[in-house]
């Protein structure tokens, strides 16, 4: 072997561990979901904020506060719900006429129905809800229009003052 060959070769070892791992990295992240219209006879779960599991929203609440205090979610927080499989023991139903599915907040002072037509598709929490400043609250999935068999995926929700 060459001494510019000796030289090269751990270079190229080297190179070839970084565009590997980074190519295995670029895998592990998956794919983008497209959007899939909601419908007749799927089951669904539902996120907020990314997760499902103890989801906070946060929300400001300005000075000094009260019990019963409310304030307006801050921007850039997201609902989304995601087909489930009939396996999964935490999911909602669409029944047999859903073609939506109504997002109720039910520690909500301001009456306000997000309408998701698609799974897959992030949906911001409008900032001019009225919710509480604190404590803890739940969000309803519920299809529409409804119908016997149709099923409500409800979340316990936490509500988090970040001016506090």
């Amino acid at each position: 072997m060459t001494r510019r060959l000796r030289t090269i070769t751990p270079l190229l070892a080297g190179l070839a561990t970084v565009v590997l791992t980074g190519s295995t990295a670029l895998a592990a992240v998956s794919p983008a979901q497209d959007p899939v219209a909601v419908g007749p006879g799927q089951y669904f779960t539902a996120t907020i904020n990314g997760t499902s599991a103890d989801p906070v929203i946060k929300v400001v609440c300005l000075g000094p506060i009260v019990a019963g205090e409310t304030g307006h979610p801050l921007a850039d927080q997201y609902l989304e719900v995601q087909l489930a499989p009939t396996s999964s023991t935490v999911v909602g139903y669409t029944g047999s006429a859903a073609d939506s599915i109504d997002v109720l907040f039910a520690s909500a002072s301001s009456t306000s129905v997000l309408t998701l037509t698609a799974y897959y598709v992030p949906v911001e929490i409008p900032t001019t809800l009225e919710l509480p400043c604190g404590g803890t609250g739940t969000v309803t999935f519920a299809p529409a229009p409804t119908s016997p068999t149709a099923r409500n995926l409800t979340l316990a929700v936490s509500y988090g003052n970040v001016a506090a």
